[in-house]
């Protein structure tokens, strides 16, 4: 699958050559970084055992997929394979990516996942680009007897794609200058994309009571943040309806109150509106200014479902006069099918209640299925109620189709090198001025270390 993508990609000689001229300084940069890594890494392995003591600062390979969890989640007492971005939650069974280690009284974990990634999106609004992506993140969580301190940092090369982001069909949302919108450009993300605190007090051995502070951070408004999900976390894109949906994981002032209870949580932010500015490697100023609820429910180890409502004060900087009642509802699976097999899939709708009068819904299907450990197949559709795309703030409906594979070669216990493409069919009316068969591609190789 991976080389029929290649090949939708690859349409003409100008882009054949940007293609290969991508390629070969992914692999400079790339092969050489993990290179170096893996040995250290199987060095680290073979003379620090998985069995080794917890405090004499080993690193601990944990497979949260299994029932036998080795710790509770950060906010209460179920399974630490439960947290996802911000204060989400996903389902039970989902495995829990990365390396961990054990520093005195410290869990350290860390993540990390770069991309370098090609776009090419086809006719007069289109664009092609090459550009690198992904996080680093970093986290470090001590246990007080019924409390439990998490500190989380999470950093994107973003920023070095420029100010206008990569080429992507049918995307909205956020500022290039401060003076024009992004449109058909998936924006770049914040260097600095969370840095929060987190503690909770365990009040039974079901209940417990939490508080989480984030400059930048992630208020209880939507599913978890679209590269967090194990549907979407091997698509390089951006989903459509980023802006329905998760757009608020990165905002500059969250503070986030909760409560847990077995397989429900309940919680509040209070979070500054407006979405980061061009600037993006900077903080914003917080104000505070806007409210979230959602209520997270979690019916078996499969299931993980959430409905959270918020009112955005000016979010938009380019329209500092508008604001946005927001509701979102989502339903995420994820089953292990046997062996290194399992299928993850993630059902959202979101709702955008602007003040100026217009209603936009969204919707997403999105699906990732493992045949083995190397492969990944993924899958996404989308439906968007746009009303930047076109002229005079008209609704304009419109929809995307991706589909994608990569395939991963492991270099090590916790490292993988992958190559991968998607193809992306887009639905727009003829009067946006697409084309006649507007389509998307993108090739990438990544880097793991999980």
């Amino acid at each position: 699958m991976t080389a029929a993508l290649l090949a939708l990609s690859l349409r003409n000689n100008s882009a054949r050559v940007r293609f290969w001229l991508w390629f070969a300084a992914s692999l400079k940069f790339l092969i050489p970084f993990a290179a170096l890594a893996a040995p250290a890494l199987a060095q680290e392995h073979q003379h620090q055992p998985p069995a080794a003591d917890p405090h004499a600062g080993h690193v601990m390979p944990m497979d949260y997929s299994s029932h036998q969890m080795p710790m509770t989640g950060t906010l209460g007492g179920y399974p630490m394979s439960r947290d996802a971005s911000g204060t989400a939650w996903q389902p039970d069974a989902a495995r829990h990516g990365g390396v961990h280690e054990q520093a005195g009284n410290w869990m350290l974990m860390g993540h990390l996942s770069l991309a370098g990634v090609y776009s090419n999106q086809s006719g007069p609004r289109g664009d092609d680009k090459a550009f690198a992506a992904g996080m680093a993140m970093g986290a470090a969580r001590r246990d007080f007897g019924d409390g439990t301190l998490n500190l989380r940092l999470m950093l994107s090369p973003d920023p070095l794609m420029g100010k206008d982001g990569y080429p992507l069909l049918l995307a909205s949302g956020e500022t290039a200058d401060g003076r024009r919108h992004l449109l058909d450009r998936q924006h770049p993300h914040e260097l600095v994309m969370e840095m929060a605190a987190s503690y909770s007090h365990r009040l039974s051995d079901t209940d417990s009571a939490f508080l989480y502070l984030g400059y930048p951070g992630e208020p209880a408004l939507g599913p978890p943040a679209f590269m967090h999900r194990a549907s979407a976390a091997a698509n390089p894109s951006a989903p459509i309806t980023h802006h329905w949906l998760d757009s608020t994981h990165i905002t500059f002032g969250v503070a986030t109150a909760g409560f847990v209870h077995d397989k429900w949580k309940l919680e509040v932010s209070q979070f500054t509106g407006r979405e980061p500015d061009q600037f993006r490697f900077n903080f914003d100023k917080p104000k505070f200014d806007s409210t979230a609820a959602r209520l997270s429910f979690n019916p078996s180890e499969n299931w993980s479902l959430q409905a959270s409502w918020g009112h955005l004060n000016s979010p938009e900087q380019l329209d500092p006069g508008k604001n946005e009642d927001r509701f979102t509802a989502s339903a995420q699976y994820f089953r292990a099918l046997g062996g290194e097999q399992s299928i993850a899939m993630t059902a959202a709708w979101g709702l955008k209640q602007l003040s100026d009068g217009n209603n936009l819904n969204a919707a997403v299907l999105e699906a990732t299925y493992k045949p083995n450990d190397p492969w990944s197949v993924f899958v996404r559709g989308e439906w968007v109620e746009n009303a930047e795309l076109g002229a005079h703030h008209a609704v304009n409906r419109v929809g995307q189709l991706s589909i994608g594979a990569v395939h991963d070669w492991r270099i090590s216990e916790n490292w993988k090198l992958g190559l991968g493409a998607s193809h992306a069919f887009a639905f727009a009316p003829a009067a946006l001025g697409y084309g006649s068969t507007p389509h998307g591609n993108m090739v990438f190789m990544r880097i793991l270390a999980e």
